[in-house]
């Protein structure tokens, strides 16, 4: 069985061991602090039965927009190759976006993909639309999608439903 729960300290050692097992893009451990600090209900790991992390979504928020609300956005989200194909990623990711919805009254999230990573694009583009190309954008010098999903009217609030 597999458990999904906000991330905390403690966890970034685990998340870290995914991320430079899985991904190119790493981070530092202060980084992933950080995260948990300024956006504490944001980011959700995957554990195992055994309490091993699995999986994890790291997200934040971007800058306010037009409307006065801040954006979110996913930082980094990584499952380990043998938890694959359990649908672990898209549990993650919604969870951070009901979080960003719910917490900070977000109306959309984003991320960046690599053009390269039809794996990451295929899981991404039935809920997110790319928004356009940035060149260059990775470190190695290719190319991302710039994705973005509408959150509004997706999570609705169970308070909404309890009558008083």
């Amino acid at each position: 069985m597999i458990n999904i729960r906000q991330a905390r300290a403690g966890d970034e050692i685990g998340m870290q061991h995914c991320n430079l097992t899985n991904l190119p893009e790493n981070y530092d451990m202060k980084y992933y602090l950080y995260h948990f600090a300024t956006w504490p209900t944001l980011s959700f790991i995957a554990e195992n039965e055994s309490g091993r992390l699995v999986g994890y979504v790291l997200a934040k928020l971007n800058e306010e927009d037009t409307t006065g609300r801040p954006d979110g956005h996913i930082t980094s989200l990584s499952v380990m190759r043998s938890y694959r194909r359990l649908g672990l990623a898209e549990r993650l990711m919604n969870q951070s976006q009901r979080a960003m919805l719910e917490s900070y009254g977000s109306a959309c999230v984003s991320l960046h993909v690599r053009v390269s990573n039809q794996a990451a694009f295929s899981l991404y583009k039935n809920t997110l639309k790319v928004d356009h190309t940035e060149e260059k954008y990775y470190a190695d010098g290719e190319d991302a999608y710039a994705m973005k999903k509408n959150l509004e009217g997706l999570y609705p609030l169970e308070i909404d439903s309890i009558d008083f």
